[in-house]
């Protein structure tokens, strides 16, 4: 719908029509944890614009309730299903915009239909969850996949009040996060009542447990969150290319390879702006950049998206989580030689009282000193200090260029030498 919105803007006179199977458009998906763990009033508090402000505000036909069962590119034409009228329809188009989006990960194992499993990518799948939690007695919860919505979603279910579990099979919980900043992580979880598990493969799902090579896990509700997969199944067979994941392949304008076919979003891949490689990142910030430089193209102007950092923040509790650029094992395989500076600090002037812990890594290429990525986790106002790494990796910035940074300081705010520039100093001793 940014897509759309955007091209309207810049051509009335195009004729947008816009089909989602469901009955919500223009939503933000990062909230619904947040309304799980009643914070936000409502689902209907997550929405943007409705499908009938979309009709009045940019005339877009959006039809709620259709879903696109086939794509043919010969002929200009989409087969929509209508099942409200127990039809299905031909629609010819000149250009197409795919968002399809993407689809919770669920893995192959006995029990995953089990009423009580739910993935969490949409407002309906949040409306059922909220429905499964508040009609039935549910006092465990477990979660399956330790990423960032999987451990949204077990700080919401302890806020309600419940037993929660967060099983993961990897060796820590945010796998995009280097171990020895993960650790933390789990720490904070365990304060707060957070059964962590790691290392721990799931092997199916039974009434009323989760079962694990371990043994049983008692759980009233299962929330998988093991991240998401491109929904790109109903490309098969058109024509249009998939790249990394499955996801489609786009160049800079988000135009994939058939004519007059753009993607953008959830279902699209993006290029690493350090690593210089295809990337698939499913993230809100990334799909609404996308969706406006399709949009704009779309709509007869020139707008480019250059790539991406994957920075991302999350927090547990008190304890905040920032990430940007490459970790060790994505500098490693993508062939870099680089130096890693670890500080740990605080995020105010450590004379005032109970000054919230900070630690920073920092990674630099050896031979340039250029600031390839960065991890932060740390107490009130860590999380945020990510940006400054993300703006100075996409400047080409290396670490004296941070050090030299007028940042700025007040004993409430941050130290004298904020932690990043610090880690910056320690990159370069070690440079």
């Amino acid at each position: 719908m940014g897509a759309a919105a955007q091209a309207h803007r810049l051509d009335a006179a195009l004729e947008i029509v816009a089909f989602e199977k469901s009955d919500w458009t223009s939503y933000s998906a990062c909230g619904i944890p947040y309304v799980v763990g009643g914070s936000v009033d409502g689902l209907d508090k997550l929405v943007v614009r409705t499908p009938q402000q979309h009709r009045d505000g940019s005339l877009i036909d959006v039809r709620i309730r259709h879903e696109v069962m086939g794509i043919d590119l010969e002929r200009r034409r989409l087969e929509v299903r209508d099942p409200a009228h127990s039809r299905t329809i031909q629609v010819p188009f000149d250009e197409l915009m795919l968002g399809m989006g993407a689809l919770p990960v669920r893995p192959d194992l006995p029990g995953i239909d089990l009423p009580a499993v739910h993935g969490v990518q949409t407002l309906d799948d949040a409306g059922h969850l909220l429905h499964h939690a508040e009609s039935r007695e549910c006092r465990n919860v477990v979660v399956v996949g330790g990423g960032y919505i999987g451990l949204e979603l077990a700080e919401a279910f302890v806020e309600r009040g419940m037993r929660v579990a967060v099983v993961e099979a990897g060796p820590h919980v945010l796998g995009t996060l280097d171990a020895d900043m993960a650790v933390p992580v789990e720490d904070a979880m365990r304060r707060l009542g957070i059964d962590v598990r790691v290392r721990l493969p799931v092997t199916g799902f039974a009434d009323g447990i989760v079962q694990t090579d371990a043994g049983p896990i008692l759980a009233d509700l299962i929330v998988l969150g093991l991240g998401v997969e491109p929904n790109t199944a109903l490309l098969e067979g058109t024509g249009v290319d998939l790249g990394i994941r499955d996801a489609v392949k786009v160049d800079q304008r988000q135009r994939t390879n058939a004519d007059g076919v753009w993607a953008a979003g959830d279902c699209a891949e993006s290029f690493h702006l350090v690593s210089r490689r295809p990337v698939y990142i499913a993230l809100g910030t990334v799909t609404n950049k996308q969706a406006r430089v399709a949009g704009v193209n779309i709509g007869g102007g020139y707008a480019t998206f250059p790539g991406v950092l994957g920075t991302a923040i999350t927090k547990i509790c008190s304890t905040e989580i920032g990430r940007t650029g490459l970790n060790m094992t994505e500098a490693t395989e993508a062939g870099f030689d680089y130096v890693v500076a670890d500080v740990d600090g605080t995020t105010i002037a450590g004379y005032l009282p109970d000054p919230p812990a900070i630690r920073v890594k920092l990674l630099a290429e050896r031979n340039t000193g250029r600031v390839l990525g960065a991890q932060i986790v740390g107490g009130r106002g860590a999380a945020k200090r990510i940006d400054v790494i993300a703006t100075a990796i996409t400047a080409g910035f290396d670490v004296q260029h941070i050090l030299d940074l007028d940042l700025g300081y007040a004993p409430p705010l941050s130290p004298l030498w904020d932690p990043i520039a610090v880690a910056a100093r320690r990159a370069l001793a070690l440079l």
